[in-house]
């Protein structure tokens, strides 16, 4: 499949939503506080990935070394960052504008060396770029064509490189929680953030990374306890917040 740089799964009225809330993101009780509440939780399951894949020791000093990661949807970096800290050559990429120089400002607060762009996997992948990993996090269900972008994010990955992709479940429960309760009744999220009808469901996801040449390997839900107020990792529980990880063929 050829993409070219004009063509794009990139879906303008989605950015716009994100460019208007770009200088929130590290605001730990702003906008995207449920970004932060749920970050330890997929980073866990990131690092874990990226460890038993590349055979690292995550107790090492700079385990990711050598490792050139993307995170694609990077939005102020919260995983950029993090991949940043330990060893990787990090590139975070975003097609929202907006977002590129708060990245930016902040891992120079944090002295931390992360080449943010502002450009789109599909350009990435028409440039020839190429990753040992891909971090693919909440932004399959805000593009316009879900195959085309998964198989541009296969494109940048090199044979046997790793894609850690999460989104949402699109079920009765994910609508109350997401949308209901997430947007409307604790006011987390700007109302619209989401669209319940872009959701995929796990089966669809793992057929679309199937199709785009890519072997899934493992899957996990995120499972947030409102009464421990965190998140954790489950091995049944897929029904609203969810991640699968995929290998390209070597």
């Amino acid at each position: 499949m050829s993409l070219h740089m004009n063509t794009t799964t990139v879906d303008p009225a989605e950015i716009a939503k994100f460019e208007a809330m770009a200088a929130e993101w590290w605001d730990l009780n702003g906008k995207f506080k449920p970004l932060h509440m749920l970050n330890p939780c997929r980073l866990d399951y990131i690092t874990n990935q990226i460890a038993a894949e590349f055979d690292r020791n995550l107790d090492a000093e700079a385990p990711f070394k050598g490792l050139r990661i993307l995170d694609i949807g990077c939005g102020g970096g919260l995983l950029s960052e993090p991949m940043a800290r330990l060893g990787a050559d990090v590139v975070g990429a975003d097609a929202a504008a907006g977002n590129i120089p708060v990245a930016q400002v902040h891992a120079k607060q944090s002295g931390l060396e992360i080449d943010y762009r502002h450009t789109t996997a599909e350009a990435l992948a028409e440039a020839g770029e190429q990753f040992d990993v891909v971090l693919n996090m909440e932004v399959v269900e805000h593009v316009a064509d879900p195959l085309a972008y998964l198989t541009a994010c296969q494109q940048l990955l090199k044979p046997g490189g790793l894609m850690v992709c999460s989104t949402l479940n699109r079920n009765p429960k994910s609508f109350v929680m997401a949308i209901i309760g997430a947007e409307h009744i604790m006011r987390w999220l700007p109302k619209g953030t989401h669209e319940w009808s872009k959701f995929i469901t796990p089966d669809e996801l793992f057929d679309l990374i199937s199709k785009a040449g890519l072997n899934p390997v493992d899957r996990k839900g995120f499972v947030f306890n409102p009464i421990a107020w965190s998140w954790s990792l489950s091995d049944r529980d897929l029904s609203v917040n969810y991640v699968i990880a995929s290998v390209k063929p070597a």
